[in-house]
């Protein structure tokens, strides 16, 4: 058929009507498995330049040694507030008597995150970067908190992370990853779009709990933009907006960097400090880092921290039962996190095959499984793949030489602690904001004339930012579709594993009765 008589997609979707044929299983319009297919494959093949591009298929994936550098850097100085953020979440947790060290909890964090990504980069191949999980030290401070100890709960975070290696070997994680249909799939990177979203907004004060009223949230303070911090953020976005925009390589470093001057220049001129002091909450301060140059640059790092944890010391203060249901709700956290950020941040950089799945993942998955016992081992929670890798694949980054260079920064970090805690949190945030305006526009891939689809796509994008967890999201999605596809008679479109999926996730959703009941 000539190009020009061609209805498009969009256009078809717009009117209601369907746009190409959709296949029975999946739901997938043919016209997407034509688009999706992998970007590194089109046009002919490139001759590799060297080994170190043979190795990572630098120019097999349409990219160049110094876009990878680039791209390891931004997604660093995008994610570098772990090393200063997880120390905040886990200070005061019960280690021997004692508390956490800052010190201590910061240079582990960054040692494990940059060994991890290295390993990451060179044996998975693919620009993941890997640190603490947000969700899941939240999850351990609480246990520890109320129930155990530290070192007891990290106990049960290493065993998390070796049973989810074993299904990886077994390959069972692996067929999850694949059984999971591509309409799910493709909501799952839409929805992870706009939590990364809210994560910017709400890390720099944009969006905030609202005190009063009738509305959870607010906008800004007391529905005003108020405050020299909130203007830095405004200042980076509108910034790194026309940086990416114009196409300006490496876009988004360059905002982060300029944006971080700017808020140097103004703490400086205004001194603002930080949101929470000695005399209380200094609402327009800044959130997390004050952008000012630190009095040493250099610090040894702290490494005490390393092998404090009891395998199955757990298991003997609450009980079997409630420490298997624990290790349950850890896993199942971190294998559907990383189910999710592998398939948005695959999905923007065209790594995805036509039917939304990653190619050759198994090492992906199996490093981070190993990530997930190494931060447990490490004293300073779960780690696992992180989804502000896609501000890095957004700047350029297609090949693990970019985790390489993201790690390599994490293990600096240990000893320039300092210096990291210079970029604020307002200044890396924008950079999240703009990532999930590129990521949402997987969203011309879903099918729209299928209830039976669109519901459980919708409840996987809304849940993910408004419950500010992407396991959340992807469980509801998935207890949908099989439940709708069951009942209207389409169960030959959910694939075996699926039912699985779905009864791991009713268990997951219902483990605070099931704690209470044992």
């Amino acid at each position: 058929m000539p190009e020009k008589s061609r209805p498009s997609a969009g256009a078809s979707r717009a009117k209601g009507t369907a746009a190409a044929t959709t296949d029975a299983d999946s739901g997938t319009p043919a016209d997407v498995v034509a688009e999706n297919k992998p970007r590194r494959s089109d046009g002919p093949k490139v001759r590799p330049k060297n080994g170190l591009d043979r190795y990572f298929e630098i120019s097999a994936r349409r990219s160049t040694v110094g876009r990878e550098i680039r791209g390891g850097f931004t997604t660093f100085f995008t994610m570098a507030y772990i090393v200063v953020l997880n120390p905040i979440i886990l200070s005061g947790a019960d280690v021997s008597g004692g508390e956490l060290p800052f010190p201590g909890v910061a240079a582990v964090t960054a040692l494990i995150a940059g060994v991890m990504t290295i390993l990451m980069g060179v044996v998975g191949r693919y620009p993941f970067a890997v640190a603490t999980g947000l969700g899941i030290n939240a999850i351990v401070a609480v246990f520890a908190f109320t129930q155990l100890t530290w070192p007891e709960i990290m106990g049960l975070v290493v065993l998390e992370g070796l049973l989810i290696t074993v299904l990886v070997l077994t390959g069972f994680r692996r067929a999850v990853f694949e059984a999971i249909p591509p309409q799910l799939k493709t909501a799952i990177a839409v929805g992870i779009g706009f939590f990364l979203t809210i994560i910017g907004l709400v890390d720099a004060g944009f969006i905030r709990r609202a005190q009063e009223g009738v509305v959870p949230v607010s906008f800004g303070i007391n529905g005003q933009l108020a405050g020299w911090p909130i203007l830095v953020f405004v200042v980076g976005l509108l910034l790194m907006s026309v940086l990416v925009v114009r196409r300006v390589k490496g876009g988004l470093l360059i905002g982060i960097v300029a944006t971080t001057i700017l808020a140097m220049i103004v703490e400086a001129v205004a001194e603002v400090g930080p949101t929470f002091t000695e005399d209380g909450v200094n609402p327009r301060g800044w959130a997390l880092q004050v952008p000012t140059l630190p009095d040493q640059v250099v610090s040894a790092p702290d490494l005490s921290l390393i092998g404090n944890f009891s395998l199955f010391g757990g298991f003997e203060r609450i009980g079997v039962i409630a420490a298997l249901l624990i290790v349950f709700s850890l896993m199942i956290a971190d294998f559907f996190d990383t189910v999710g950020t592998v398939t948005a941040v695959g999905a923007e950089g065209g790594l995805l095959d036509k039917d939304r799945n990653l190619p050759k993942s198994q090492p992906v998955l199996l490093v981070d499984s190993l990530a997930a016992a190494a931060g447990g081992a490490g004293s300073v929670s779960s780690n696992t793949t992180y989804i502000e890798s896609a501000s890095g694949v957004a700047d350029g980054a297609r090949t693990g030489l970019a985790s390489v260079a993201t790690g390599v920064l994490f293990l600096v970090a240990m000893f320039f602690s300092p210096l990291v805690q210079v970029v604020p949190s307002e200044a890396a945030a924008p950079a999240l904001v703009i990532v999930g305006a590129l990521m949402i526009t997987q969203i011309r891939h879903l099918v729209w004339d299928d209830m039976v689809l669109v519901i459980p796509a919708f409840l996987t994008i809304a849940l993910m930012p408004f419950t500010y967890s992407i396991t959340n999201g992807i469980g509801a999605g998935v207890i949908t579709y099989v439940l709708l596809s069951a009942v209207t008679g389409q169960v030959r479109r959910i694939h075996p594993l699926m039912w699985v999926i779905s009864a791991m996730f009713l268990v997951y959703f219902a483990l605070e009765p099931l704690q209470q009941l044992f």
